[in-house]
């Protein structure tokens, strides 16, 4: 590698020196005439900049960067087509710094000390500051990005690092807090318009060529889904087509026909992979099945692992939906058991079905909840020993020590449920589960009262005419069982036995 480091952004690691005038003075491969009309239409100045208002007023960090005002160092993050590399073009050009370009791809530690070393040597002669663009940043390692530290501190070299996937995952911290991070938002479809309709008649693109039918135009809009570097390839394809045709009109079937499939800004291993994962699980927690299957089906066409989005609704089943509706488990496991017995693309109908399901069951978290407050109760160390009457009695010696004695068999009783200690003595009368008065949970919250009333040898409460219970609330053997007798609805416990 040459001791300025300049190379293009598509060299491989430890390539070849590029011949002279393949390499641009700023870095970049040099724009020709059959460079992609996304890069022959790259903004010539930051007034040309399409979209991020919130970064251009006046003053604003993305105008100070791309002016050589401050030296500061820049992430830029924000999704494919939104501009961080056309960012970085415009720095290159606008000011008279020493611009150097790599990609993460490609690059490794010891191209990036190279760099450092050659911007300390011209800091050392008097030379131009340097700027150092490292697209994809977050593919680099943590080693890789610990030796950019010293020399963004020291400010030996401005970086300027453009990222796809959230740098608070995908940077390391103390690389994030020497520099100032910019958001870029995706374009909206009015920006993509106007773009579209500059590379049109612009001389850098299709210089007014061919035209654009209205119905061909909303059609690139939609499928670009505000990457406008997908809009212009689009456009450059359906161009093509045309062309072929020998027509100078580019109609929406010649579009439809140069790019047929909508692209789904979806990383498997990115934020949008979290984000549209988090919109399925909101959307079904919010009982929309609309919604919820809108996200299934670009999880899907994105080419999701399938079997990832079983796994998620398996847990919204028991999470969301739990006892409202204690079978939506079964059905979200049998969607799991259905990805690998039967596979894409036909288990999208059983995923589909158990998204339904869950979407439109009755909700309940008190699953949730109820774990989570019996959890939190163990780490804060509460829970004495197992009680005497629960322990293990099998084994020889274990009646001798006491394990096992007056325990009482529930199943002697005709209802199944007798008054016994079953938790730790400093968590007696401890109640995590808190049904829900939703679905079939209902039910159970007309008879926790009562299993949780006989278990704990609790007094049935006064009848609301005043009247006392009848009898004591005792079994008649005096052997602490409630009978059914004792309390209104105590049938309702033995009914939940069966």
């Amino acid at each position: 590698m040459e001791s300025d480091a300049l190379f293009s952004l598509g060299s491989p690691a430890g390539a070849p020196a590029a011949p002279t005038g393949a390499v641009g003075v700023d870095g970049f491969t040099p724009v020709s005439t059959d460079s992609p009309l996304p890069v022959r239409m790259r903004p010539a100045g930051i007034d040309e900049l399409v979209g991020q208002e919130h970064l251009l007023a006046p003053g604003a960090p993305l105008r100070q960067l791309v002016g050589g005002a401050t030296p500061m160092s820049v992430i830029l993050w924000g999704p494919p087509g939104c501009g961080k590399t056309t960012i970085a073009h415009l720095v290159a050009g606008a000011t008279d710094r020493r611009f150097v370009a790599m990609s993460a791809l490609s690059a490794g530690v010891k191209d990036v000390r190279a760099v450092i070393e050659a911007a300390r040597r011209q800091r050392r002669s008097g030379g131009p500051q340097t700027v150092l663009f490292i697209d994809e940043v977050h593919r680099f390692s943590k080693t890789q990005q610990d030796s950019l530290l010293a020399a963004v501190e020291d400010r030996t070299v401005t970086l300027l690092a453009a990222t796809t996937e959230n740098p608070y995952f995908s940077i390391i911290s103390p690389l994030l807090s020497r520099c100032v991070l910019l958001t870029l938002q995706p374009l909206d479809d009015d920006a993509v318009r106007g773009l579209l309709r500059r590379a049109v008649t612009d001389p850098r693109g299709l210089g007014g060529a061919l035209t654009l039918a209205a119905d061909a135009e909303d059609h690139l809009v939609r499928l670009a889904g505000g990457d406008v570097r997908k809009a212009l390839t689009a456009l450059e394809a359906a161009a093509a087509s045309a062309e072929a045709l020998g027509v100078d009109r580019i109609e929406l079937s010649t579009a439809e026909q140069a790019v047929d499939v909508a692209a789904v800004r979806y990383d498997r291993a990115g934020d949008a992979h979290y984000d549209v994962t988090s919109a399925l699980i909101k959307s079904m927690r919010g009982s929309d099945v609309d919604a919820a299957l809108h996200w299934l089906a670009r999880m899907l066409v994105a080419g999701e692992d399938a079997r990832f989005i079983a796994r998620r609704l398996v847990i919204f089943a028991s999470e969301d939906v739990g006892m409202a509706d204690p079978g939506a488990l079964g059905v979200a496991t049998a969607a799991a058991q259905a990805v690998e017995f039967v596979g894409l693309p036909e288990v999208q109908l059983n995923l589909a079905q158990a998204v339904i399901h869950l979407a439109t069951a009755p909700k309940s978290n008190s699953a949730t909840t109820a774990i989570g407050a019996a959890m939190a109760d163990v780490r804060a160390g509460r829970g004495g020993a197992v009680p005497r009457n629960l322990r293990d009695a099998h084994y020889p010696g274990a009646r001798g020590l006491g394990h096992g004695t007056g325990y009482r068999y529930p199943h002697d009783d005709p209802r199944g449920v007798v008054t016994q200690q079953y938790a730790p003595d400093d968590l007696v009368g401890a109640d995590y589960y808190r049904p829900s008065g939703h679905g079939a949970e209902r039910s159970v919250a007309t008879r926790l009262p009562l299993l949780r009333r006989i278990v704990r040898g609790l007094p049935a409460p006064a009848r609301p005419d005043g009247a006392a219970p009848t009898g004591n609330g005792r079994h008649p053997s005096g052997n602490g069982h409630a009978t059914v007798a004792d309390e209104d609805g105590a049938d309702a416990v033995g009914e939940g036995q069966q």
